[in-house]
Order: structure tokens, then C-alpha cells, then sequence
């Protein structure tokens, strides 16, 4: 999948701006961003359910918007709402999904049947899926979204109303499907999920700000992460926002996680806290993707309010 100069305009609102992508096949690619900074619009713009205002899009060799109806068969779609007939039992929302899909009879009770075992429902066949806990659901939807077998699979913020233990066996089943042959791409707010996928893309207010694997984005801030355990974390968090060349610092239980604008930036900082009266230690910490999003998001607003 490849988009160059992808845009969107609603009105005076730009969603998403000019942003570039190279996803590769049969990979875990995810979309990090807050809510409202274009994943979910530029998601529906990759699988040709909403018109680009602007730029290219080549999907599994179609070109898009102007040949989605051919890509509408080789691709599947989860949303973060999990669209399932909550009147209709499992087994029949998967009936339904396989109709739509003009599946034959005999192979679709064969991939029904194989879906039921794969993801746990032979004991809930019967069960309308209205009655099912949020993490029974979300896999039914992820049954379904997969029932045609497609090659590239979007999921939109899928594990939103989920719990963590439902979360990491989601997960789970994501890296089955990609050792199968399927490229995905998942759109999260959440760091944790963020880590996991194979490579990533963060969006910041419509713009793409960063790009690569979990690691090289870390490995981007090497020496500009410190962890600073005080006996008054409070006074120091507030000493250390002051100080130059500081770009944010967190509370994390006892101690403050400081993001540096460079890794020189660290030098002042004991001089500072001791001038304050406050006993501190420092120590230098790996970059987290918590880090990498602060960085980026951080340096793009500071350029845009210097201009």
C-alpha cells in the first residue's frame, strides 16, 4: 500500500495533510495519534470509502478512489463500534457476513466452521451476539471482518472498549493473521498497542510526524531521556519545566521521566535542583514511544509557533 501527498479538506478544516505512507506486506502497521488527528479519515480514504481532496493511493495494485469497487472483495474492515447484529447469533452474523461476500454455500459453512474453532465460539454458536461480554464481541467482529480471507485488513481503533487481558489476546490473533499472509493496519491511541505492531506511523492534527519501526524512532532520542527520583517530586517537576532545553517532564509514581531537546540539555539540570534546595538523583533512561510521540508532536507545535 502506497499514498503520496494524501490530503483531506472539510470546508476550512484540514484532517489530514499531505501525508506519505509505504506499508508492507504481511506486516502489523499502525496509525498512533490522538482522537481527532486524522487516522480514522485517512483509513477510510485507503480503502476508497471517502474521496481524497487531494493526492495518490495504490492499494494491492488498484488505484484508489477510482477502482475501490475491485478492492472491496481483497479487503476487510473493523471498527472501533464492532458492526454485529445484536439479534442475530454468531453463527448467523457469520452467515450474513459470508452472503455478502457471495460465498458459495459449502465453502462458506467450511470457513464458518473453521472461524468457530479458531477463535473460541464452538461452545456460542447460538449465542446472539447482544448477550456477549465487550471482548466476546470484538472477536466475533474480527471473525467476520476475515471471513473472505483478505489480503490487507484495516482496523479502526478496535480495542477501544475493551479490557487489557481481552486486549492482549486481540493482539494475539492480529500477528496470527499477519504470519498467515495478511497485511494490517491498525489505528490505536495507545502506546502499549503502538510498541507491538512492526513498524508505525504517528499523526499529529492531520500531519505525519514520524515513521519507522518502535525501536529506530527510539533510538532517535538516545540521550535525551532521564529519570529524576526526588524527595519532593512536585518542586522538582516544577523547577525542571523551567529550565532550558527542557521539553517536558512526567510524574511516574515517585520519580520524573524529563525529555530532553537534546542531549546536551541535561547538564544544568542537578545545578538547577540544587539551587532550589532539592536532593535528586539522575540517571539516563532508554526513549520510550510515550518519548518518541512528546518529541515529535512537541517540536512541530514549537516550530509552528515560532513562525
Amino acid at each position: 500500500m502506497r499514498a503520496r501527498g494524501l490530503s483531506k479538506r472539510f470546508g476550512a478544516l484540514t484532517a489530514v495533510d499531505g501525508v506519505d505512507l509505504d506499508v508492507p506486506r504481511r506486516q502489523v502497521y499502525g496509525f498512533l495519534g490522538p482522537n481527532g488527528s486524522g487516522k480514522s479519515t485517512t483509513i477510510r480514504m485507503l480503502c476508497g470509502l471517502l474521496t481524497p481532496s487531494a493526492g495518490e493511493i495504490d492499494v494491492l495494485g488498484l488505484r484508489i478512489p477510482e477502482q475501490a469497487e475491485a478492492l472491496r472483495s481483497r479487503i476487510g474492515y473493523m471498527t472501533q463500534k464492532f458492526s454485529l447484529f445484536d439479534d442475530l447469533s454468531v453463527r448467523e452474523n457469520l452467515e450474513f457476513l459470508a452472503a455478502v461476500h457471495d460465498m458459495p454455500r459449502a465453502p462458506a459453512r467450511r470457513r464458518i466452521d473453521e472461524l468457530v474453532e479458531q477463535y473460541h465460539f464452538q461452545d456460542r454458536q447460538k449465542q446472539l451476539a447482544g448477550t456477549m461480554s465487550g471482548g466476546q464481541k470484538q472477536r466475533l467482529a474480527l471473525a467476520a471482518a476475515v471471513i473472505h480471507q483478505p489480503e490487507l485488513l484495516f482496523l479502526d481503533e478496535p480495542t477501544s472498549a475493551v479490557d487489557p487481558e481481552s486486549r492482549r489476546d486481540f493482539w494475539e490473533k492480529l500477528f496470527e493473521l499477519a504470519d498467515a499472509g495478511t497485511t494490517l493496519l491498525v489505528s490505536t491511541h495507545y502506546m502499549d498497542e503502538a510498541e507491538r505492531c512492526h513498524r508505525i506511523a504517528i499523526l499529529d492534527h492531520g500531519m505525519l510526524v514520524a515513521d519507522g519501526t518502535p525501536a529506530d524512532l527510539a533510538a532517535q532520542l538516545a540521550g535525551r531521556t532521564l529519570v529524576v527520583e526526588a524527595d519532593q517530586p512536585r518542586q522538582a517537576a516544577r523547577v525542571l519545566s523551567a529550565c532550558a532545553g527542557v521539553t517536558s517532564v512526567a510524574q511516574v509514581g515517585n520519580s520524573l521521566r524529563v525529555l530532553l531537546a537534546d542531549e546536551n540539555a541535561g547538564t544544568p539540570l542537578a545545578d538547577a535542583l540544587r539551587a532550589a534546595g532539592i536532593a535528586a538523583r539522575i540517571h539516563p533512561q532508554p526513549a520510550s514511544l510515550e518519548d518518541v510521540f512528546v518529541a515529535t508532536t512537541r517540536r512541530r507545535h514549537a516550530a509552528g509557533e515560532d513562525a
